[in-house]
């Protein structure tokens, strides 16, 4: 689509650049904040590095500039680099020691947790879980009972990480936090704990035919009415709904009612 002027708009889905065209820097740092969240939840360390690196790069941006930086301790450290992982902690702190919040001193405990090593450590993810949990940051709550896990398992303090990593993902389902509901699931089953996939998670894994004709299975429909309407056989229907069955792990249509969202 051409522009006044005859220049032409490159497609723009996250408004980057028009966040940047028009001197939004407060824009830009929100779009990029929620990508390195997001990443983050994900697993994708890496790309959850860069988001938050532009993120933070602008000294004029505070508000989620200073939300970004937890972010990227957390990115940095899981890409292997401590420096920069530090040099973000330091920054976080000149924000949130001022200002004496649970919300604030948690993040900086979880923060520096995550450059700490041993019972300092340790220490330090029992303080932002304490600190959080008294302050209105559930997300970020359930974040450090998931980092926490995720350490004491690496310390093979398998006991203790299932029961932290139990809770995160318990929060994280509750809110509808899929991707770090997933990541804990992941973190769960490593030290032996199988935790089924959500509804949201298993539904992806079926083809859109599938999910048709499932939802409408669902709805009360006979093989012959899904069959009338997809234009299908209703032994195509029944075999179809076989296939459904073994992906979402349930054996009748009733449960249908629960296994698709």
């Amino acid at each position: 689509m051409a522009r006044p002027g005859g220049r032409s708009r490159r497609p723009d889905p996250d408004g980057e650049h028009i966040a940047v065209e028009r001197s939004e820097g407060i824009g830009f740092t929100l779009i990029n904040y929620n990508k390195a969240v997001l990443h983050n939840g994900l697993g994708r360390f890496a790309e959850a590095r860069n988001a938050a690196a532009l993120a933070t790069a602008s000294p004029t941006e505070s508000a989620f500039a200073s939300w970004a930086l937890s972010e990227l301790v957390e990115a940095a450290v899981r890409c292997g680099d401590r420096t920069q992982a530090v040099q973000a902690v330091e920054r976080l702190a000149r924000t949130t020691t001022p200002s004496t919040t649970e919300w604030g001193l948690g993040t900086e405990a979880r923060s520096r947790a995550l450059i700490s090593e041993g019972a300092e450590a340790d220490e330090l993810y029992r303080e932002a879980i304490e600190r959080l949990g008294h302050s209105r940051g559930t997300v970020a709550l359930a974040r450090a009972h998931l980092l926490h896990g995720e350490w004491l398992r690496m310390q093979e303090r398998g006991g203790e990480a299932r029961e932290q990593l139990t809770t995160a993902h318990e929060m994280f389902a509750a809110i509808g936090a899929e991707a770090f509901a997933e990541r804990t699931r992941l973190e769960l089953a490593a030290c032996g704990v199988s935790v089924p996939q959500s509804a949201q998670q298993r539904t992806v894994e079926l083809t859109e035919q599938e999910r048709q004709i499932a939802r409408r299975a669902r709805d009360g429909r006979s093989n012959a009415e899904i069959g009338a309407e997809l234009f299908l056989s209703a032994r195509t229907i029944e075999w179809h709904l076989r296939k459904v069955f073994n992906k979402l792990g349930i054996s009748s249509r009733r449960e249908l009612r629960t296994a698709l969202p």
